[in-house]
């Protein structure tokens, strides 16, 4: 993680902030912008999109594919193994695993982006908690060969807030975020500084203005946050090379 050098002086909690009139209240389901990736690690996430993102359930389905006894990130496994096993997984079907029942319309949403030099090889990760503290998705998808930290972490709270969207009826979600500049673009009302994300910052509107209360808190680099490991797993899959 890339922590902002500026300091800035806010609460560490917002309250529960109300959707701004005006905004669309439906969610879009047109794709994102593309950063650039090499064609091995496009495959790789468009397994994981099969499956709604759960890095587990593609890293399995990805090792089983494999011949032998590697596996997606096994040094072992060649790139035209891995690319024989991915198209096998597309042409085949995949399924999203089934979603876990949640006993409350409150959740948690951790939210992270890793990249590797920003720009470099860049990951995103998001993890869905319910009320009760249960783990009820863990997200991750590559983000780009050469993105920046900033375009990740935005990545990583749309593919967090659209599978929330898409798997239950949130009216309240608290956001667990560590980047200033996202929190100040998404709850603090400034445009978005970094060149390239404005239409994931206007997804990411879109889909808070779906939820009725919604908040943030600023996660301190001492703070927990489960999304980092998996924000890592996608930087590792967008650090695949070219020509694979």
């Amino acid at each position: 993680m890339v922590r902002q050098a500026d300091e800035i002086t806010r609460e560490r909690e917002c309250e529960f902030l109300e959707p701004k009139p005006g905004r669309r209240s439906d969610v879009t389901d047109d794709p994102l912008p593309a950063e650039h990736r090499s064609p091995l690690a496009t495959l790789v996430d468009e397994v994981l999109a099969g499956v709604g993102y759960e890095v587990a359930a593609a890293t399995d389905a990805v090792d089983d594919a494999v011949p032998g006894y590697g596996g997606l990130f096994d040094p072992e496994t060649t790139p035209a193994e891995l690319r024989r096993a991915l198209e096998s997984l597309l042409e085949s079907g995949l399924s999203r695993p089934p979603v876990p029942e949640s006993t409350s319309d409150a959740f948690v949403l951790y939210v992270d982006g890793s990249s590797r030099g920003s720009p470099g090889p860049a990951g995103a990760g998001a993890v869905i908690v319910d009320a009760s503290g249960d783990q009820l998705a863990r997200l991750g998808r590559p983000v780009g060969s050469r993105a920046g930290n900033n375009t990740a972490e935005y990545v990583a709270l749309q593919l967090g807030l659209a599978e929330l969207l898409a798997r239950y009826e949130p009216r309240r979600v608290e956001v667990r975020i560590d980047s200033m500049t996202v929190i100040r673009d998404v709850w603090g009302g400034d445009d978005p500084t970094e060149p390239g994300v404005e239409t994931y910052s206007e997804a990411v509107t879109t889909a808070l203005s779906s939820i009725p209360e919604h908040r943030y808190t600023h996660l301190a680099d001492s703070d927990p946050n489960p999304a980092d490991a998996l924000a890592t797993v996608g930087a590792d899959i967008a650090a695949f090379g070219p020509g694979s």
